[in-house]
């Protein structure tokens, strides 16, 4: 959309609408980053736990289930005792990894940035 363009353009189904839904939790880009940077686009839970200091069991497990239901993720259960259960990129999730890429690299360049703003309440970054 072009800068000052009509209001009405903003309808509730419009794609920067649709784009800010999937990454309306900060969990799903990191997911989607640590599955494609850290796990060559798969990964089980305890794996995914591990390498997302911060996240609760309770989280990601919500986290991956809202994934797997977007279509940008997959569950597979191994048939072992006790169940393996894996976590793998769909080729519609690899398609949004790009875009979270970008945004990391955006902050890794802009630090600077990000230190100048004021740490919102809910912020567990020191203010």
């Amino acid at each position: 959309m072009d800068a000052g363009s009509d209001e009405s353009e903003w309808r509730e189904d419009c794609a920067p609408r649709r784009v800010m839904e999937i990454f309306a939790t900060k969990w799903t880009s990191m997911v989607l980053h640590t599955l494609d940077a850290r796990h060559a686009g798969r990964a089980r839970t305890g794996v995914l736990l591990r390498s997302l200091p911060g996240i609760s069991k309770k989280m990601l497990t919500q986290t991956l289930r809202d994934m797997e239901a977007s279509g940008l993720i997959t569950r597979h259960v191994e048939g072992t005792v006790p169940p393996a259960v894996e976590y793998r990129l769909t080729a519609l999730g690899q398609r949004f990894v790009e875009p979270v890429e970008m945004l990391y690299a955006w902050g890794r360049k802009n630090a600077d940035a990000l230190d100048q703003l004021q740490a919102r309440p809910t912020s567990r970054r020191a203010g």
